[in-house]
């Protein structure tokens, strides 16, 4: 294959303009866009046809080998915690705890944790009643309840696995997910506050409809209650956090030490996790196991094709050495971690998706590590935590969970634009400071 850097650039910027156009203005499912991008950029290149067609298989299948078990294992989580209602009495203690002063810090700290197991639309769904209930008690205008609700689930779902664009971001740099979840979580709750004290402060400058304030002092939730429904969400992040710090000293561990090892695996953690989920009664009372689990089947499906797809695509790019080709022609030495973020961000602003966003970006970016000169362990994680940050900005109207928040907590699209849209951009912003933070503490 000999192409010049100007046709490599042509026939990427076409394929990625595929994907948005394809997504964002006819509504395709994710996966045949970029499938097309991939054959578009492939054949653009003078790649043999059986040679695209070998990359797209493995590329498709390298992928499911990684992160096949862990997307539907953690989609399985998600669904068996909200149908058991554990996510109301996990949200209804901590709001118990903090008390109604300041209920907007404990609407977003209930979805920063409820968020690491379910995805960020199927979380606020779930919450939405609580948001709406504690309006009423509260008398704190739903914006500001709905905003502090909604960043804290797209912090931890555009920055940490199992969350589908994460994960698959990892498996194609190569990263640990243990070392990104630890990662990931400590560098969300900086966005997390600043799409809370974002939305207070956006509600003293864009005036709401106060909530009127009624007597529902709602259902005491006990202790021993709140532990059970906590369990199947910390047991696995402690089994994933613990092999991490073991890995770290892999060497001078005892033997039996190192049989934790195989807990911590991330599959097996959030087996571990659907196993305590599996325990709660009502699912057995109810009769419905066969049909919650086969709704998590046909979830993780569509996820996982997004995902191969993006493998696919990446392995193309791979086969294409664009890296190399762009190397000889683009100066990207010295933008570090900006170059993915900025990347991301731009996908995401453009067709509206986090997870089609930080996917596509991976495929782009893998070849150009050595460029940017993160092509080592903390590179990379540094790299897939830059474009989670972008990932999260800046979502508006081409965005389905802007409309989940709009139509679920009534608020107005003017108000949706002017607070949670601008939130998402100081989010992604503060994020990426905070990644730069963290690469300083690496070096």
């Amino acid at each position: 294959m000999n192409y010049s850097a100007p046709q490599a650039l042509l026939f990427l910027l076409t394929g990625i303009s595929l994907i948005v156009i394809l997504t964002a203005k006819f509504r395709l499912h994710a996966f045949f866009p970029i499938l097309i991008a991939a054959w578009v950029v492939g054949l653009g290149v003078h790649m043999p046809v059986a040679d695209i067609l070998n990359d797209l298989k493995e590329g498709f299948g390298g992928v499911m080998r990684s992160l096949g078990l862990i997307v539907v294992l953690g989609t399985v989580l998600g669904i068996l915690l909200e149908y058991t209602g554990s996510s109301r009495i996990m949200a209804d203690f901590i709001l118990q705890k903090v008390g109604e002063k300041h209920a907007a810090l404990g609407i977003s700290i209930t979805g920063f944790i409820i968020g690491l197991p379910i995805f960020c639309d199927a979380g606020f769904i779930v919450l939405s009643g609580l948001t709406h209930s504690f309006s009423k008690r509260t008398g704190i205008p739903m914006l500001v309840l709905g905003v502090s609700l909604s960043t804290a689930l797209l912090s931890v779902h555009c920055m940490v696995p199992p969350h589908p664009g994460s994960a698959a971001a990892a498996a194609a740099l190569g990263v640990d997910l243990g070392k990104l979840m630890m990662a990931g979580i400590l560098i969300s709750i900086p966005a997390m506050l600043t799409g809370y004290l974002w939305a207070l402060r956006a509600c003293k400058q864009f005036p709401s409809t106060q909530g009127e304030r009624v007597t529902d002092r709602g259902e005491k939730v006990s202790s021993l209650g709140a532990l059970y429904s906590f369990l199947p969400v910390v047991i696995p992040i402690l089994l994933i956090a613990l092999r991490s710090m073991l890995l770290m000293r892999a060497g001078s561990l005892p033997t039996q030490i190192s049989g934790l090892l195989f807990l911590g695996d991330p599959v097996i953690a959030l087996s571990v996790g659907v196993i305590l989920a599996l325990g709660n009664r009502a699912l057995w009372t109810s009769g419905k196991i066969g049909s919650l689990l086969e709704e998590a089947a046909e979830k993780a499906g569509g996820i996982l094709v997004i995902i191969g797809a993006g493998g696919a695509f990446g392995a193309v790019l791979a086969a294409c050495r664009m890296g190399e080709v762009f190397s000889r022609s683009i100066h990207l030495e010295g933008t570090g971690i900006f170059f993915p973020f900025l990347v991301t961000c731009i996908l995401k602003t453009a067709q509206g998706s986090s997870t089609v966003a930080i996917i596509t970006a991976s495929a782009i970016i893998v070849p150009l590590l050595p460029l940017l000169g993160l092509d080592n362990s903390n590179g990379r994680l540094l790299c897939v935590l830059a474009m989670g940050a972008g990932s999260m900005m800046i979502s508006h109207a081409n965005d389905a969970y802007f409309w989940v928040i709009a139509r679920f907590s009534g608020i107005a699209m003017k108000s949706m634009l002017r607070v949670y849209s601008v939130a998402t951009l100081w989010m992604g912003l503060i994020t990426l400071a905070m990644v730069y933070l963290y690469s300083l503490l690496l070096k």
